[in-house]
């Protein structure tokens, strides 16, 4: 009777392990290890005990956050249920907060230290900091720290979004922005002919794009500049900051020149960077437009739009909503040059990304790191992407937050910061949006680029000029 309860237990244990999928596959390499820290800013000081008691009563119930990962003897890593006390996952470090002179300087040394300090792989991979202590935008703090296999950015902010509830109203759950899709389908016929040149479009573009990833996987590299890493092993150090800007002053550019956010966004970084650039250059190499190669990474989010009652449900026992890692990486040109009109870079990144969102590049690019990795092994997909990585010169990508006042167990929410640290880019840039507010994220490999702080500068100063060149646009069409 005994050896058949063994034996159950044994079955019911071997159920519950969990491979990983592709992309997490790669994230526990060693040149592509990499971990997300966010960042919540409070508009109160935090209580531990209320932290992880809601921890307890939501964090946990998802599996994945309640599993360590084991390598079999195939070398290949699998999720496995383990038992843990929360407490020791929600740290409060013992530090006497009247001696400290510079709050902001202390947390962006806290936030880079613990960035930098290998996580323990024999429990589950994940970690909260809370300090209670008052900066310039919050009144206390609380610091998270994952490995990436457990999700992508996406499935993290949905997470979150799933365990917080909206100020107004405790018991409701946060909204954020939807893209709405529309097709007019008045003239069927004209609609059909439309279709079919869309496919062409698509067909055509996907090859464009697909041949210069592979020129890229080949030989072609960017141009060496002041942002450029030196191509090997992952950036062991990183300094991580961040910056407040407004998501209003984003809005106004994005309606006036009728683009998106994220089309904003990226033109506001072609600006900072051609910025940045022509002060580490011989007097005005960027400004006499020379052929500067420089291109980023950008991950795609591959899943479709997930409402959030439906990620609340993921806690749930039973739940078959989509998790982890779902992404594809796309490459995309950035503009530096010193152009007289700054609209030209929002111009040019929407016409970049426009031509982006009719290929299947990302979509692609995950079938084949899938396909890859079951052919050939873990090794190779890892040496491929690791040189994507060094023929490239940054990371990018930008998250949605909730576009209304948040509590995270019952704390309210001042803002979100998150950046993903990993592979051996030394720039890694992320955006990440709460209400009114948009977050820059910079992560940098200091050895390479000292100065971030100016960078945040001349990303930030970039928005205001391009601003005003918006409001002058927006003004002369009205006279118009």
């Amino acid at each position: 009777m005994k050896k058949e309860k063994d034996m159950e237990k044994e079955d019911q244990e071997t159920s519950a392990v969990e491979p990983l999928s592709p992309i997490s596959q790669l994230f526990l390499s060693p040149t592509l290890y990499c971990v997300i820290i966010f960042t919540l800013g409070f508009k109160t000081r935090c209580n531990p005990s209320s932290i992880v008691e809601g921890i307890k009563n939501t964090w946990i119930k998802f599996p994945r956050f309640s599993c360590k990962l084991e390598m079999k003897k195939n070398g290949k890593a699998v999720w496995v249920p383990t038992t843990y006390e929360v407490e020791d996952h929600v740290i409060v470090p013992d530090i006497d907060y009247s001696n400290i002179e510079n709050p902001d300087q202390f947390i962006e040394d806290y936030t880079s230290n613990i960035a930098n300090t290998p996580m323990d792989m024999s429990k589950p991979l994940w970690e909260f900091h809370v300090l209670n202590i008052k900066t310039s935008n919050a009144e206390s703090l609380c610091i998270g720290k994952l490995h990436h296999s457990l999700g992508d950015g996406m499935s993290l902010m949905s997470l979150l979004l799933a365990i917080s509830r909206k100020t107004s109203d405790p018991e409701a759950l946060p909204t954020t922005a939807a893209t709405r899709k529309h097709v007019d389908s008045n003239d069927k016929d004209w609609w059909l002919v439309g279709r079919f040149w869309f496919m062409i479009r698509i067909i055509f573009t996907t090859v464009i794009e697909l041949f210069k990833y592979c020129l890229t996987l080949c030989f072609m590299r960017d141009t060496k500049t002041p942002l450029k890493g030196k191509p090997g092993d992952r950036v062991q150090s990183r300094k991580v900051i961040h910056r407040i800007i407004s998501l209003d002053d984003v809005k106004l550019v994005k309606n006036t020149m009728e683009m998106k956010v994220n089309d904003v966004l990226l033109g506001m970084t072609q600006a900072g960077l051609s910025r940045y650039l022509s002060r580490k250059y011989d007097e005005d190499t960027v400004a006499e437009k020379k052929k500067i190669r420089l291109r980023g990474t950008v991950i795609v989010n591959l899943r479709e739009t997930t409402k959030i009652e439906d990620l609340a449900n993921m806690m749930a026992k039973g739940s078959k909503s989509r998790w982890g890692n779902f992404v594809g990486i796309v490459i995309f040109p950035l503009w530096i040059r010193s152009e007289d009109d700054p609209l030209e870079y929002v111009q040019r990144a929407k016409s970049t990304m426009d031509i982006k969102k009719l290929s299947m590049e990302s979509l692609i690019c995950y079938g084949v790191i899938k396909f890859a990795m079951k052919m050939f092994g873990e090794k190779v997909v890892e040496t491929l992407v690791k040189r994507i990585f060094d023929h490239t010169t940054l990371a990018f990508s930008n998250v949605m937050g909730p576009d209304e006042e948040t509590s995270f167990f019952g704390h309210p929410m001042s803002y979100v910061a998150a950046s993903a640290l990993g592979g051996s880019q030394a720039l890694i840039i992320h955006f990440v949006s709460y209400v009114n507010k948009i977050v820059i994220n910079l992560a940098v490999d200091t050895t390479v680029i000292p100065d971030p702080y100016l960078l945040c500068d001349d990303l930030v100063e970039s928005l205001n000029i391009i601003k005003l060149a918006a409001l002058e646009k927006g003004v002369h069409k009205m006279e118009v």
